[in-house]
């Protein structure tokens, strides 16, 4: 019997328009043979956490370049650990000043991936540092 596939699902959050990342990221960790479900864009915290527990996934890949990280991202983490679903990591990436980056670790959010970060870099991240959901 073969081990599950991580499953890992791509959210862009609020009203930013630009999902060309989300969708080069989605396809490496498809490439990198995860399965990936994407939501589309704005799509607010509430429906990202409702489809990962719905799909169960084992983490959640947001992709943000409006500015509002520091206000989504946090959300992702709170309404997850509201449904007992805290398991699933959650990890960011976008245009996020190296500033904001310590609160939002802190809020939850494991890792920020930054503009010149290598596809192939984030999905070994998530290689080493997701395990599959019990």
């Amino acid at each position: 019997m073969s081990e599950r596939k991580l499953r890992i699902l791509v959210g862009k959050p609020g009203l930013d328009g630009h999902d060309r990342g989300a969708k080069i990221i989605a396809r490496a960790f498809r490439d990198a043979g995860y399965e990936v479900i994407y939501t589309g864009l704005h799509q607010t915290p509430e429906q990202i956490v409702a489809a990962a527990i719905q799909e169960d996934v084992d983490c959640i890949g947001l992709s943000i370049l409006s500015g509002a990280h520091n206000t989504l991202l946090p959300r992702v983490c709170q309404l997850l650990k509201e449904k007992s679903a805290e398991d699933i990591k959650v990890f960011g990436g976008g245009v996020i000043p190296e500033d904001d980056i310590p609160a939002l670790k802190a809020a939850g959010i494991c890792e920020i991936f930054t503009p010149g970060t290598s596809t192939e870099d984030i999905a070994a991240w998530v290689k080493d540092n997701v395990p599959p959901r019990a």
